[in-house]
């Protein structure tokens, strides 16, 4: 028995090509789409975003390299010799240091250590011009025996800004030509010690 092969007309086969070319370019077309949109998806996901950091290194109330610390923060753990070095005797009263003196042989640029807002700005008779200023974080930086003062109350500073020049004071008299620099974490003075040249938060309460 012989097979017949059955054979669609032209006809019938350019009507079925017409049905499925639609199909046919939607497929392609959606394959090409998606295609782009993950393209797309791999550039953003390689791509560098920035991300803002909260943490910032504190810097020193000063860039002349000559400056030295002439006397330390009083620390109650410490040895007796720098517990004594610590010390500021004045009108036979003897005081802790709750800061950090530095001295220079000539005068020098005060710097605010962060970004931050001057919240005081006065001149006290024992202890000289001074400024505070609040950080981002709450804490407080607190600059003395200024001999000259840029900043007033409710400026905007930024970190590295020069707000004054060293000066002298009557409390501590024999240390000449200095800055008496105080930080303030949650109300206590701490060691500036422990928080320059390191990295802090900006978030508040740490």
């Amino acid at each position: 028995m012989t097979k017949v092969r059955f054979k669609l007309p032209a006809f019938f086969l350019f009507i079925i090509a017409l049905i499925l070319l639609p199909v046919l370019t939607f497929k392609f077309a959606s394959s090409e789409k998606e295609e782009v949109i993950d393209q797309t998806m791999d550039e953003v996901i390689e791509s560098e975003i920035p991300v803002v950091s909260n943490v910032v290194t504190v810097i020193n109330p000063y860039s002349d390299q000559s400056v030295t610390v002439k006397k330390g923060y009083y620390e109650p753990s410490a040895d007796e010799e720098n517990q004594i070095s610590s010390i500021i005797k004045h009108d036979n009263t003897y005081i802790q240091n709750t800061g950090i003196d530095y001295a220079g042989e000539n005068t020098f640029d005060v710097l605010s250590i962060l970004n931050g807002v001057v919240i005081n700005v006065k001149e006290d008779e024992e202890l000289g011009k001074s400024v505070e200023i609040r950080h981002d974080n709450g804490m407080i930086s607190i600059y003395q025996s200024l001999s000259e003062v840029y900043v007033k109350k409710d400026d905007t500073v930024s970190q590295g800004l020069v707000i004054g020049k060293s000066g002298e004071n009557k409390l501590d008299k024999d240390l000449g030509n200095h800055l008496h620099f105080e930080i303030y974490d949650n109300g206590q003075a701490v060691n500036p010690l422990n928080y320059l040249n390191t990295q802090i938060s900006l978030e508040k309460g740490n």
